[in-house]
């Protein structure tokens, strides 16, 4: 089933405090036939912070009543790097109003954009390759279009912009994948053991025939809101898979020697002293 998640939203400017908010997919299920080209890495997990949201501008007295904003719906890296790496394409779900309700984006950078007059509750759902997990996420967001904080006239100057920020865990990724983004600077890769060695990164399907992806020089970018906690977080990320990896190997080395300790054992009802 896909995951799904209810966020808490950040309205107009600024930088934006929040929540750690984590979501943690399952593993891609493995087919007998592909699971030589997909194995995993295991007691590891790789974090990919994004934050979605919408911008929208009043577009003043002179546009009609049913056309009063424009607005864009997107998901975005938590740093405005592309995300094709790990997402093949999104889908959009907006209002039955609007024709052709269902839009998808195939490529990097997700979004698109509209105009109307009504506020409603945006579908957005993540479709990733086939090396990265065989679950879509559901999300959901909401439109607004009017500022709850000023009083008279709308500005044309100044938008309205949600946006959430959330974190999406890959729990023992395919090596494949692992490869693909080790380098990535918009998702956080654990240091592996010394002496494990990944398979050359495979290509993903298209990415040369797509354009820039990533967002940080998009129009828009002035009105993007600033995570500043979001270094912080991937650091306490590392710590924590680090710590987890650990105890694993320790549980593990504790596993052998058990084993390797049991025939000492005396054979006679007397404990050793």
């Amino acid at each position: 089933m896909p995951q799904t998640v209810t966020e808490a939203q950040v309205v107009d400017g600024g930088s934006a405090s929040k929540p750690q908010r984590i979501i943690k997919l399952g593993k891609t299920t493995d087919d007998s036939d592909k699971k030589s080209a997909n194995r995993r890495v295991k007691d590891v997990e790789l974090c990919v912070p994004i934050v979605y949201g919408t911008i929208a501008f009043y577009l003043g007295r002179k546009a009609s009543e049913s056309q009063s904003h424009k607005w864009t719906v997107y998901v975005r890296g938590a740093t405005n790097e592309d995300l094709g790496a790990v997402i093949k394409h999104v889908v959009f779900q907006l209002h039955p109003s609007f024709n052709n309700p269902t839009r998808v984006v195939e490529s990097p950078p997700f979004e698109l954009s509209e105009c109307g007059w009504g506020e409603f509750e945006i579908g957005i759902s993540l479709f990733f390759h086939s090396d990265v997990c065989d679950k879509k996420l559901d999300l959901f967001h909401f439109l607004k279009l009017y500022p709850e904080d000023e009083s008279g006239p709308q500005s044309t100057k100044k938008p309205v912009v949600m946006e959430s920020y959330n974190e999406i865990v890959f729990p023992e990724p395919s090596e494949c994948f692992f490869a693909r983004v080790q380098n990535h600077p918009a998702i956080h890769v654990p240091r592996l053991p010394a002496g494990f060695s990944l398979p050359a990164p495979a290509p993903v399907e298209n990415m040369n025939d797509r354009g820039r992806g990533d967002t940080k020089d998009h129009p828009l970018s002035q009105w993007f809101m600033n995570f500043s906690e979001a270094d912080e977080l991937l650091k306490l990320a590392s710590a924590r898979q680090q710590v987890q990896a650990h105890i694993v190997k320790l549980r593990r080395e504790l596993s052998v020697t058990d084993g390797m300790l049991q025939p000492l054992k005396p054979a006679s009802s007397y404990e050793c002293i």
